[in-house]
C-alpha cells in the first residue's frame, strides 16, 4: 500500500514538473473509463479473494479546484473456496455521485455516495448504501487526455451487514 501510494505521488510530481497554462484536470467536462480492482477488509476477507471490474466516470468542475462526480460501473467479486468446493462468485453495479477537490495540481480528494445493486437472484439480491472517501492523481499525458490513478476505502451496508474494501482505480479520462 505505501508502495502504491508512492507512486501515485511521484507520478504527481513528474507531471507538475511540466509548464502548462492551465490544468487539463479541471478544463471543461470530463468522460473517463476505468478499471478496478478491490481488495477486501475485515470479516469480508472472510468470503471473497479480490474484485475486478470496470468503471465510467464524468466529471464536471464548479469551481476552480471543486468538481462534482457521477461513476457507474460493474464489480465482480471472487469468493474462496466453500462448502462442496463452490466458490462464492457475485457481480454488482455500483452508481455513485460525489466531488472531487483538487488539493494541488494533480492531487485530489474525493468522496462518494451512492448504491450498489447486485445482479444476483434470489437471496442474494439487494441495493446496499455506498459511502467511499478518495485520494488520487490526474496528470495529462496530452492537451485533452488525463491518466487518473485513485485508491479509495468502499464500504457497502444493507441491513445489519457491512462489506468494506480497499479499491484501486485506473482510468483515462478524456
Amino acid at each position: 500500500m505505501k508502495r502504491l501510494l508512492l507512486i501515485l505521488f511521484t507520478f504527481a510530481a513528474i507531471s507538475a514538473t511540466k509548464a502548462q497554462t492551465g490544468d487539463p484536470a479541471m478544463e471543461g467536462p470530463k468522460f473517463g473509463i476505468g478499471l478496478d480492482f478491490t481488495f477486501p477488509m475485515g470479516s469480508f476477507k472472510d468470503q471473497t479473494n479480490y474484485g475486478v471490474g470496470g468503471s465510467l466516470l464524468y466529471q464536471h468542475p464548479v469551481s476552480k479546484n471543486l468538481s462534482i462526480t457521477g461513476n457507474v460501473g460493474y464489480l465482480k467479486l471472487n469468493g474462496k473456496k466453500t462448502i462442496l468446493n463452490l466458490n462464492y462468485s457475485e457481480g454488482f453495479i455500483p452508481v455513485k455521485a460525489g466531488a472531487r477537490y483538487f488539493l494541488a495540481e494533480n492531487i485530489y480528494g474525493g468522496a462518494e455516495l451512492g448504491v450498489s445493486i447486485s445482479t444476483a437472484s434470489g437471496n442474494g439480491s439487494g441495493t446496499s448504501f455506498i459511502y467511499v472517501p478518495a485520494v488520487g492523481v490526474a496528470f495529462p499525458v496530452s492537451d485533452k487526455g488525463i491518466v487518473d490513478v485513485g485508491v479509495r476505502y468502499e464500504s457497502w451496508t444493507r441491513s445489519s451487514s457491512t462489506r468494506s474494501f480497499i479499491g484501486i482505480r485506473a482510468g483515462y479520462n478524456f
